[in-house]
């Protein structure tokens, strides 16, 4: 994956915060996810708005040092489906 593409959430994806991080189920496929880390629920729900997921990191306060373990667990959701890259 890389840092420097813009992401989103999946359209047919609903987001629902939870005390331990959040889950993430998709519509479509009907696959559900558990977000175990509050730092990735806020990733997520930034990258809509920003234009890079590496802009997403900074701005929720992500270290460069954090960055890889953050840029995988995108992999896997966008692997999964909860999220896709974003053209416009």
């Amino acid at each position: 994956m890389n840092a420097e593409t813009a992401w989103r959430v999946h359209p047919q994806v609903s987001v629902r915060p939870e005390s331990f991080g959040a889950l993430l189920y998709h519509f479509g496929t009907r696959k559900l996810s558990f977000l175990k880390d509050r730092t990735l629920l806020a990733i997520v729900e930034a990258l809509g708005d920003a234009p890079s997921a590496r802009a997403a990191f900074e701005a929720v306060g992500v270290s460069a040092a954090s960055q890889p373990k953050y840029l995988q667990a995108l992999e896997t959701l966008a692997a999964s489906h909860m999220i896709e890259e974003r053209t416009a």
